[in-house]
């Protein structure tokens, strides 16, 4: 491993709540400019995982160190989004009453504390960055829409540009097609690939197809630790995974 390419490092990390280890020593690392598929059973730690990098949940072993040299162990969870780390739940939180565009207005990187309002004219810079984020989250007919009157699959899309706002070098993604037609589930994978380009994706799934269309490196977890590691063909053959997992 050459710690240059490293992205993100989890080292060791270990997690437990009343007696129950979430995370079981879990060492895994992602290269810069990586997408990662985590998948698992239920119970396997992947939420946990999302939690730690995220600083929502503290490690009681371990470090996690982000582009090499920082512990995100030891910064709380605005720290480490202003480093370049965005999360994007299972469900959407989008501003329901706003449109699409007044809703990436708000999440544009910059200066946007309680005092900002949306009639505030936004510069060319943001006009145009915000119509970069319409065509690749597949929303450019849809800016002038509330975002309470999107279905369920352009809300995730939504999220995601809002997540693509704030210019995050990392992008951690929660089961981003549950509950989504076949037709957007494809259009999310060619959406992530998409942003895949430009920078890195870990993305947190149980659908299967969705894993294999995305076509990257599939982590198995289970208890809380690495359990097989691979391409999807490689995991989906491995004896145990089928046994913990895919056999269910």
């Amino acid at each position: 491993m050459n710690v240059g390419d490293t992205l993100l490092y989890l080292d060791g990390v270990t997690v437990t709540f009343d007696g129950f280890r979430a995370l079981n020593a879990l060492s895994l690392y992602l290269e810069k400019g990586e997408m990662r598929a985590v998948i698992g059973p239920n119970g396997a730690g992947k939420t946990t995982m999302m939690d730690v990098i995220t600083g929502k949940t503290r490690p009681d072993t371990g470090r996690v160190v982000f582009d090499a040299h920082t512990d995100l162990t030891r910064m709380d969870e605005p720290a480490i989004a202003a480093l370049g780390i965005g999360r994007k739940f299972q469900k959407p939180t989008v501003f329901e009453p706003h449109t699409v565009w007044d809703n990436l207005l708000l999440a544009l990187a910059g200066d946007r504390r309680p005092t900002f309002s949306l009639w505030a004219r936004e510069t060319p810079a943001e006009r145009e960055r915000i119509e970069e984020i319409l065509v690749t989250t597949r929303l450019t007919e849809a800016r002038q829409r509330r975002a309470g009157d999107l279905s369920h699959g352009q809300k995730q899309w939504l999220e995601i540009g809002m997540l693509l706002a704030q210019e995050p070098q990392l992008l951690l993604v929660d089961e981003p097609v549950a509950g989504m037609t076949d037709a957007e589930t494809e259009q999310t994978a060619e959406l992530l690939r998409e942003i895949n380009r430009t920078r890195s994706v870990v993305v947190v799934e149980h659908d299967m197809a969705f894993v294999r269309a995305l076509d990257v490196k599939v982590t198995v977890l289970h208890e809380g630790a690495v359990l097989s590691e691979g391409s999807i063909d490689h995991v989906s053959e491995d004896p145990r995974v089928i046994e913990v997992y895919l056999g269910r």
